[in-house]
């Protein structure tokens, strides 16, 4: 494939491509090696479409979830994967050039040609490729490791390029390299759990306009999809309200929370600052000076 640098970045190409031969090569490496470091139990093969362009959409719990899903796609669901990969990956000498190689695409995430990645996804699509996109878009952060909310990629390739949309929910990856941590559990090898549901029923948004709503609600049905599919594979009731990362972030950095109202331990930071200041008329001035920081996002987290 050919490539273009900006400053010394590489720059994947407009038109989507890759090497047959390096994807025969991996692929006999890394069946191999990927079934000697994990178990695996797996159903669902016959919601792959055997053709065309398809969109599977995992779940995401750690690092070592993503050869575990590519190897379910290519050993089970006899299709190469085509993952959306950070752009950081593409940069590392020897990996990166192989990446392009193997048709993967990467994400430059806070520049102005963000949305390349779609378009090549596009492309890829249109060209029958199997394209995995985690809607998550990082590691599942809810405390008990149910998806989250999801951002909105994945719905927004199915509705434009009319690809369905295979729902993945898999567990066990995460007791092999939990996130945060760089040091993996291999022995004894773990069991891998892996199924991959029926298209996600995205009819309701066909021919209309991808508004922020209509995405985010196709979004959210994809989302329910993979959840219902891993209740099955935990036999254990998931969350009747995913977890909200960047609700959850915007908690932690201002102390307030989603919709604006202090969280309880701002509240009572503030509450308790004006009980102290109505001991001395000093006090009194610092309380009310903290809660007005606090009311203007400026206060402790």
């Amino acid at each position: 494939m050919s490539t273009q640098t900006t400053s010394d970045q590489p720059k994947a190409s407009a038109d989507w491509s890759y090497s047959k031969a390096w994807r025969v090569v991996v692929v006999a490496i890394l069946r191999v090696l990927l079934r000697l470091l994990m178990r695996y139990e797996w159903s669902g093969r016959e919601n792959f479409p055997k053709t065309g362009g398809v969109i599977l959409a995992p779940n995401h719990l750690s690092y070592a979830d993503w050869p575990a899903v590519a190897l379910f796609s290519d050993a089970y669901g006899h299709r190469f994967p085509v993952f959306m990969i950070k752009s950081a990956v593409f940069e590392v000498k020897v990996l990166g050039p192989l990446m392009f190689k193997l048709g993967e695409l990467p994400v430059y995430r806070g520049r102005g040609d963000a949305g390349l990645v779609l378009r090549q996804a596009e492309q890829a699509l249109k060209k029958g490729a199997c394209v995995i996109v985690y809607p998550e878009g990082t590691a599942s952060r809810d405390p008990d490791l149910w998806p989250m909310v999801a951002k909105t990629g994945a719905a927004r390739l199915a509705l434009t390029t009319g690809a369905p949309v295979i729902p993945i929910a898999h567990w066990g990856a995460q007791d092999i390299l939990p996130y945060g941590t760089s040091k993996p559990h291999l022995w004894p090898r773990k069991t891998v759990r892996m199924v991959a549901g029926p298209p996600v029923d995205l009819s309701a948004y066909a021919g209309q306009r991808l508004s922020a709503s209509v995405l985010r609600a196709a979004t959210a049905d994809i989302m329910a999809d993979i959840t219902g599919l891993l209740a099955k594979i935990r036999q254990e009731t998931p969350p009747a309200v995913p977890y909200d990362l960047a609700a959850a972030q915007q908690l932690s950095s201002d102390g307030r929370t989603a919709d604006g109202a202090l969280a309880e331990g701002a509240a009572a930071d503030s509450a308790g600052a004006n009980s102290a200041g109505a001991n001395s008329a000093g006090a009194e001035s610092a309380g009310a000076n903290s809660a007005a920081a606090i009311a203007d996002g400026a206060g402790p987290a």
